[in-house]
């Protein structure tokens, strides 16, 4: 069993643009999709369309039309009842894959509704494989909530099974994640870093970066460089993190653990819209680390996860069968 948490869920639209976008001008749609998101959520989606057993955990009322597009799809969840709607996101997608994303802020969460949406994940969450806690966090909601709930499951209860812990967020959230010990300094709690994190090059190159990492990178380079991917990753990794599986967009992604560094690379594919390439990529690491797969055999399943997600409009999610993991080359690096 895969847990889920999205404290951010989202109806997603997606907009295809017959050509590219013209700001200030008048374009008509080619097509206009929705599906429930968030990128938890998305993850959880993936996993049933591939045949894994999953709960996505999430606020959200019984009529919310997030709730409904899961029911319609055949998600189980996991729902704590809030009186606002969830957001909406938009985006924007050209030919070629091109996309415009407008990802409004969410409802607001109070403290109650925080420690109530930890106590249902905590609930869900006994006897799982693992838990994945991603996408952003909605006002209100402070910036290690990450790092509080890794402790909270960690210690959850005594010698109860722990299940390994994936974190895919961005910014604040991400890096108070990876710093989760330090707010725990005081606490008589054990605490604990992510197994699995699951950046971009950006949120790579900023991590590295809070990690003391002396060779600074944009993520551009980072894209263009799997070699120092894998050592801004081999940096985030000696920061107690379990492993890194850095996506490099087109480049494929790279994975890093304490025990060695490979790079993925699947062939070009025509993109049609990059919304949830990433979220797929995790589903698919997790659908064969469930398998009891070698982490570069992991790697190899979510890029061509990743890969074909890219391939299929909106926010889609594509099932095992519709991926080519025999496609993917998989290189090893060195970390340093």
């Amino acid at each position: 069993m895969i847990v889920t948490l999205t404290a951010n869920p989202s109806l997603d639209r997606t907009v295809a643009l017959p050509g590219p976008l013209e700001r200030g001008e008048v374009q008509r749609a080619v097509s206009v999709t929705q599906e429930s998101g968030g990128k938890g959520v998305n993850v959880s989606r993936a996993l049933v369309t591939s045949g894994l057993e999953t709960i996505a955990v999430l606020p959200g009322a019984e009529s919310d039309p997030v709730l409904a597009g899961l029911r319609e799809e055949g998600v189980p969840f996991a729902s704590l009842a809030i009186h606002e709607p969830l957001r909406t996101n938009v985006a924007l997608t050209e030919p070629g894959g091109v996309t415009t994303k407008i990802n409004e802020p969410g409802p607001v969460l109070a403290e109650d509704t925080q420690e109530a949406l930890i106590s249902l994940l905590l609930e869900r969450s006994r006897g799982a494989s693992w838990v994945v806690l991603a996408g952003s966090l909605p006002p209100g909601v402070p910036a290690d909530f990450y790092a509080t709930v890794t402790r909270r499951l960690r210690n959850a209860d005594a010698g109860a099974s722990v299940p390994m812990i994936a974190v895919d967020s961005s910014g604040a959230p991400l890096a108070a994640a990876v710093a989760g010990e330090a707010a725990a300094a005081t606490a008589t709690t054990v605490s604990g870093k992510p197994d699995l994190l699951k950046p971009n090059a950006e949120e790579l190159a900023e991590l590295a970066a809070a990690t003391g990492f002396s060779s600074a990178s944009t993520a551009e380079e980072l894209e263009a460089d799997p070699y120092a991917a894998a050592a801004a990753a081999a940096a985030v990794v000696r920061s107690g993190v379990g492993a890194v599986l850095a996506t490099l967009g087109s480049k494929g992604a790279v994975l890093v653990t304490a025990d060695g560094a490979w790079l993925a690379t699947h062939p070009p594919v025509t993109a049609v819209s990059t919304v949830g390439a990433g979220d797929s990529s995790l589903a698919g690491y997790l659908l064969a680390a469930s398998q009891g797969a070698a982490p570069a055999d992991c790697l190899r399943q979510a890029v061509a996860h990743g890969a074909a997600a890219a391939s299929l409009p909106g926010s889609t999610v594509p099932a095992v069968h519709q991926t080519t993991p025999d496609a993917v080359t998989i290189t090893a690096l060195r970390k340093d």
